[in-house]
């Protein structure tokens, strides 16, 4: 495979079913849409953790938060391990970034020549208060992700404006370099993330009223799984909205987002096209995680539903099949060696990830195992996910798991754990994910290490009023439009 450019374009929080190309009925997003049809899109692709800053750690390195011990908002990736970007800059590529991050700082080496507009954790420090899991606190956390809910133009609008524009100048700076060698380019967004605030133009697409009641609403007779009810006692989010109106109301702006981030990949698509660069450049898109968009009465993402772990995966350009659809599972984790692969570079044989590349090319593989993990805010212990052929388990340490059959029951409605006709099925998901990992040994990890953490900023008291409680504010720096 020659090498090529690479465009990486990054959304926060978006459900891979929201796309026009996959199928979604509602969500406009006509500029992923042409972009899935000029190359291939993964139905089946997962998150390696249902949080901002883990996901993001392993996109960085290509593993595992239990590998990075990147494992929650507050434990940030400060360039060890290297990933694909280190690779590439002692290769002699360049290697920038636009917009959101999400690592401690600017100044760690974290993979990146040039950082443009960055967003990283809020003063380094992230959600220390996150962190105290080992009990979870008694007192419930004020959930504050809906202060901000409706049109508008928030901090966040304006920053993925300032990020796509950046972007769209950076390519035409890059044509006028014709004779560099491949380059790589990161370009973060944070919509559809919260706030859900989005400006009319795009809201008066999703009338509030028009949206479809939440799924498996605890309110109407709906059993939640124990862990995930200690979660939701540690900070409910649906109280936070309060009424049905309001729900609808943030289906609504979450649905407008995605739109309002269509019109912020397009600009920078179109620029792509315009310099001449897109028969040379590779364009990759993914999100870091899902959203649960009110199924179960959740909100915001921290969960192993298939709302929470499903994310988009497209990529398009050279050696990358056209209007082509691929159902075998992929995770983020696959991106460093598609990376490495598409700049000529070896891959680390100590990764577990594949190169999409191999991929898309093969036949699919419905059999693919995919795995995710989840250690953070107001979790009681740790979670994992396991996907293997139909069936996706759930193992919650010291909780009961989940099992779903994934072929008839996709929205994960039916937990099949208890039903004895799927007893062996739940002993051999056990079996094989116990043979990747050791669950207790992780979960112990995690909490000594964020006890430690605790320790350094004076103790749990303390600790609970450190870092922000809703959002990572937007860099100052983002002009206004």
């Amino acid at each position: 495979m020659r090498p090529a450019n690479l465009l990486f374009l990054f959304s926060d929080e978006q459900d891979g079913r929201y796309l026009g190309a996959a199928g979604h009925g509602l969500v406009r997003t006509p500029n992923l849409d042409r972009l899935a049809a000029r190359g291939t899109r993964f139905t089946d692709a997962y998150t390696p953790s249902p949080i901002c800053v883990p996901a993001r750690a392993s996109v960085a390195t290509g593993r595992f938060a239990h590998e990075t011990r990147c494992w929650d908002n507050a434990s940030a990736y400060r360039g060890q391990p290297p990933g694909w970007g280190h690779a590439m800059i002692a290769a002699g590529m360049r290697v920038e970034s636009i917009g959101k991050l999400h690592f401690a700082n600017a100044q760690d080496p974290t993979g990146f020549s040039a950082q443009h507009l960055s967003m990283h954790l809020d003063g380094g420090v992230g959600q220390v208060w996150g962190s105290i899991r080992d009990p979870l606190p008694s007192s419930a956390h004020r959930s504050p992700i809906f202060d901000q809910l409706g049109a508008g133009d928030s901090a966040y609008n304006r920053y993925d404006r300032s990020v796509a524009q950046a972007a769209a100048d950076w390519l035409r700076q890059a044509a006028a370099r014709r004779g560099d060698a491949p380059w790589a380019l990161q370009v973060g967004f944070v919509a559809p993330h919260f706030p859900l605030v989005v400006p009319q133009r795009f809201l008066d697409l999703y009338p509030p009223a028009s949206m479809p009641p939440t799924r498996l609403d605890p309110r109407r007779g709906y059993r939640r799984h124990p862990w995930v009810e200690a979660h939701v006692r540690h900070t409910d989010h649906d109280a936070a909205l309060g009424t049905d109106a309001r729900r609808q109301l943030a289906m609504a702006c979450y649905r407008a987002l995605v739109t309002f981030l269509d019109e912020q990949v397009g600009l920078v698509l179109d620029a792509l096209e315009a310099s001449g660069l897109a028969d040379t450049t590779r364009v990759v898109f993914a999100s870091d995680h899902g959203d649960n968009q009110g199924a179960r009465g959740l909100w915001n993402k921290c969960m192993l539903y298939r709302e929470s772990v499903h994310v988009p995966m497209i990529m398009a350009g050279p050696d990358v099949p056209p209007a082509a659809v691929r159902r075998t599972p992929v995770s983020l984790i696959d991106l460093a060696p598609t990376f490495l692969l598409g700049a000529g570079l070896d891959v680390p044989s100590d990764l577990q990830g594949r190169s999409l590349f191999d991929l898309a090319a093969a036949p699919d593989d419905p059999d693919r195992a995919a795995f995710s993990e989840y250690h953070a805010i107001g979790s009681p212990s740790a979670a994992f996910m396991l996907r293997l052929g139909s069936f996706k388990y759930h193992h919650y340490v010291g909780y009961p798991p989940e099992l779903f059959d994934i072929l008839s029951d996709p929205d994960e409605t039916h937990d099949l754990a208890g039903d004895a006709r799927h007893r062996k099925t739940l002993m051999e998901m056990e079996a094989a994910l116990r043979s990747r990992i050791d669950p207790e040994a992780i979960d112990r990890r995690a909490k000594d290490d964020q006890n430690a953490l605790i320790a350094r900023f004076g103790g749990p008291a303390k600790a609970l009023g450190i870092g922000p409680k809703g959002a990572t504010p937007a860099p100052t720096s983002a002009p206004e439009p």
